[in-house]
Formats: C-alpha cells, sequence, structure tokens
C-alpha cells in the first residue's frame, strides 16, 4: 500500500459522510486536533523525571482521546455515533484538581516556562484553545458532540495545571507576569 492517493491534490478530502475542500472549518478543527496531539508526543519525551511518570500516562490517554475527538469532528453522516464521552471530561476534572493543589496558591498572571516540559504544557494548552475555538464555530452551525466543547475547555485548563505541577514537583517557581495584578482570588 502507498501512503499516497493522489485523491486530495485538488484541495478536496473525505470527512466521515462527504467530500469537502480543505479549508473546510472542520478540516480546521481536527487538523488542530491533530497539531495537538503532535505536541503532546514531543511534551511526553521532555517529562523525564520519575517525579512525573503519572503525567506522561495521562498524556497518553489524552492522545487517544484527541483521536477521537477528531473522529467526531470530522463526523457528517445522519447518524452521529460519538466516541468521545462525558467522562473523560470528568477524568480531566479530577486531574486538573489533583495538579492544582499541588502548585502553590495563584494570585497573578504567569508567562509560559520554568522547566522545558512545563513550557511544552503550556504549548498544548495554547493549541488546546484554539482547537475549542475551531470547534465552537463549528457549533454555532452544525452538531457536535455534546462532550467536545467541554472537553477541549477542560483540556487547556488540565495543560494549565499540569504545567504549574511540573514546575513545583521540580522545585522550581512559575514566573510571574511583571506587571499583573492581582487577579485570581
Amino acid at each position: 500500500m502507498k501512503i499516497y492517493t493522489k485523491k486530495g491534490d485538488k484541495g478536496q478530502t473525505q470527512l466521515i459522510g462527504k467530500r469537502v475542500a480543505k479549508t473546510n472549518q472542520r478540516v480546521e478543527a481536527y487538523g488542530t486536533v491533530d497539531e495537538l496531539n503532535s505536541f503532546i508526543g514531543v511534551t511526553i519525551n521532555a517529562l523525564e523525571s520519575e517525579k512525573v511518570a503519572d503525567m506522561r500516562q495521562e498524556l497518553l490517554t489524552i492522545q487517544h482521546e484527541l483521536f477521537d475527538l477528531g473522529g467526531d469532528l470530522a463526523n457528517v453522516t445522519a447518524k452521529k455515533e460519538w466516541s468521545l464521552s462525558m467522562e473523560s471530561v470528568e477524568r480531566l476534572e479530577s486531574r486538573i484538581d489533583e495538579y492544582w493543589a499541588e502548585a502553590p496558591e495563584l494570585r497573578k498572571f504567569i508567562l509560559p516556562g520554568g522547566e522545558p516540559a512545563a513550557a511544552h504544557l503550556h504549548v498544548c494548552r495554547t493549541v488546546a484553545r484554539r482547537a475549542e475555538r475551531l470547534a465552537s464555530a463549528i457549533a454555532d452551525e452544525h452538531e457536535v458532540s455534546a462532550s467536545a466543547l467541554p472537553y477541549l475547555n477542560r483540556l487547556s485548563d488540565f495543560f494549565f495545571a499540569a504545567a504549574r505541577a511540573v514546575n513545583s514537583r521540580a522545585g522550581k517557581e512559575d514566573i510571574l507576569y511583571a506587571r499583573s495584578k492581582d487577579v485570581f482570588k
């Protein structure tokens, strides 16, 4: 089997249910989810310390869920069978709470950085936010799974909390934004 099919040479691609332009909102959304998945792969490799072994496993689970979400976003058939469930959202919420409790109290905005793995997690956070915006644009006009938007919203929070936990476990302080007033109370 060859990897190239030549079917996309004229700017078209296949969704689940119909052929569309590669500029279609759904293609942009699931492409961004795929980009996020790739950044997570890089992040897993940056989480070298045994202090963060739990995060490596958690990120691997998220990679599988993102594949499910990409399929859900590509589904334009009349019969919707969603792969991503609200249980994934609930699991993220639990992990967010656990990671958040590990880091010092936060009152000011912080800059992405600290440990290299924390910086990678911040990149994941921003890509997750972009994916959420793109999925929201689709949801404005079309049906998406009930878990898609909450999942992407929690996922960016997960990356933020995980980045802070990585820094905390490494004994590094978050980098405070110099001109931040107290914003978190």
